[in-house]
């Protein structure tokens, strides 16, 4: 039970969620936090994530800084005003986050400017219920009960 692990303890020594959605979201065109050292700024890149950080200093006019964790790494994302505004809620209630954005680098620092942003959380559902039965099934055969 993966998603319990990070429920409680905020990590887990199966897996990382992402490690268990990887084939899913690659599908979609997410790339791995590791990817984006390799991939050429201005770039248009979806990375996901679970949310470690947010951030809205004082200081930086009203932008927010988030770091996600896939499997591979970390992922530094920023995320403008006018964005803000738009996917409120999405920012502020996502754990598990995707994001589509322009890729920066400055002084060795990989960024993502979102441009668009989806709460993927649901995805993580499914991962706490992996090794349930799905369709239970009668292994040994009916007791014979004496009444």
């Amino acid at each position: 039970h993966v998603i319990e692990d990070y429920a409680s303890i905020r990590m887990s020594l199966k897996a990382h969620p992402l490690q268990l959605l990887r084939a899913r979201f690659a599908g979609q065109g997410y790339v791995q936090s590791r990817d984006l050292a390799h991939l050429p700024v201005g770039r248009l890149v979806n990375v996901a994530g679970i949310v470690l950080v947010r951030q809205r200093p004082g200081t930086a006019s009203g932008v927010i800084f988030a770091t996600i964790e896939d499997e591979a790494g970390v992922a530094n994302i920023i995320i403008w005003p006018k964005i803000f505004e738009r996917r409120r809620r999405i920012v502020m209630a996502a754990r598990l986050l995707g994001v589509r954005g322009r890729l920066q680098r400055e002084q060795g620092v990989i960024h993502v400017v979102a441009e668009e942003l989806a709460d993927l959380s649901a995805s993580l559902a499914g991962l706490s219920r992996g090794d349930e039965a799905r369709a239970p099934q009668q292994v040994l055969p009916r007791g014979r009960n004496f009444h």
